[in-house]
């Protein structure tokens, strides 16, 4: 079977002397990824850590891996990046999501099938996600919200994106030549 590398998180902090460790996700699906049992790589190498518990402590995942048996061993982990292999055909749990890996590489097309550009990137921002769009004109960012991107077809490998006026282009923008104006930039 063919899998995807997948990042899912970064090794922290020690937390205590016991083994337990801080982890940086890196994942919208911490409970999937860190269930006990699960089996994580360090990426680069064949290192195999397996989840031995996993719980919410001050707003951060705390994960003991059965490998890491006391603070001394995760300070020499601190800062390994994990990563899972997944099926790249497997989606999320809730309906109408996606992972980055799905996104990056459609094609942005307007509602009458005009290919305007092709998705670079997912940028995770704290409000909202935004989908970076490479056009002939430059990359832009377009807020993935279904008013602007109605539709998502991945078995036709395409986002639908809004027709509206600027969202691609400097169309209706106000720009201002600072040096036409006399003001400084």
């Amino acid at each position: 079977m063919e899998t995807v590398e997948v990042v899912v998180g970064r090794i922290g902090r020690a937390h205590g002397i016991k083994g337990d460790v801080a982890v940086d996700l890196h994942t919208d699906e911490p409970e999937r990824r860190f269930e006990p049992g699960a089996v994580l790589r360090v990426e680069g190498t064949r290192r195999e850590l397996t989840v031995a518990s996993a719980r919410w402590h001050s707003g951060r995942l705390l994960v003991k891996f059965e490998q890491l048996a006391d603070r001394t061993a995760v300070e020499q982990a601190r800062g390994s990046v994990l990563v899972v292999d997944v099926d790249p055909d497997e989606l999320p749990e809730e309906e109408d999501e996606y992972y980055d890996r799905q996104l990056v590489g459609l094609e942005a097309v307007l509602p009458d099938g005009t290919v305007v550009g092709r998705v670079s990137q997912v940028v995770h921002m704290p409000a909202q996600d935004l989908l970076a769009i490479t056009t002939e004109t430059g990359e832009r960012l377009v807020p993935f919200v279904t008013e602007l991107v109605p539709s998502v077809d991945l078995a036709a490998g395409r986002v639908e994106l809004t027709d509206l006026p600027g969202l691609l282009d400097d169309e209706g923008a106000d720009v201002v030549d600072p040096q036409a104006t006399g003001e400084r930039a």
